[in-house]
């Protein structure tokens, strides 16, 4: 296994940990995220719901950050879900947006988002329409997805 798919599967691991810390809901699936500087060392990390009941994970990731930071432009972001196109809450930025915003590259994901509660949801391929790698390791999806089986996927 190459040292990049092996760091790749660990840091999604840590964000499928950090999935876990969400606080359950009906309506938002549980999500956790990580972003890794060029130099393989965390640099910030999130959870849904971590500190408001809309909060999703990359956006917690990224408020704890200086917008301005300038190791984003060489970050890679894990996310156990697909960073969302478009929000059921519509005062909030999608999360891809947030990732366009802050110059990040690259993008490692388990899982697609299903229309659960919102359609139509592209937000890999609007990150690839802009360049971002995005990396999808879905021989994690059963994993990353299991602290949502109560809402029926």
């Amino acid at each position: 296994m190459p040292d990049e798919t092996r760091s790749d599967r660990g840091w999604m691991r840590h964000a499928i940990g950090l999935a876990r810390l969400c606080p359950p809901s009906e309506t938002a699936f549980s999500v956790g995220a990580v972003i890794v500087g060029a130099d393989g060392v965390e640099i910030e990390h999130g959870w849904s719901r971590e500190t408001d009941a809309k909060v999703h994970a990359e956006e917690s990731a990224l408020n704890k950050l200086d917008p301005a930071d300038p190791r984003l432009r060489h970050a890679t972001l894990y996310s156990t879900l697909e960073p969302c196109s478009h929000r059921a809450s519509k005062d909030r930025l999608p999360c891809a947006e947030r990732i366009l915003a802050a110059g990040i590259r690259r993008v490692v994901i388990a899982w697609r988002e299903p229309a659960t509660f919102v359609d139509n949801v592209v937000g890999v391929e609007r990150l690839s329409a802009h360049g971002v790698e995005v990396v999808e390791l879905a021989d994690l999806a059963d994993e990353a997805m299991s602290m949502n089986r109560h809402l029926r996927l």
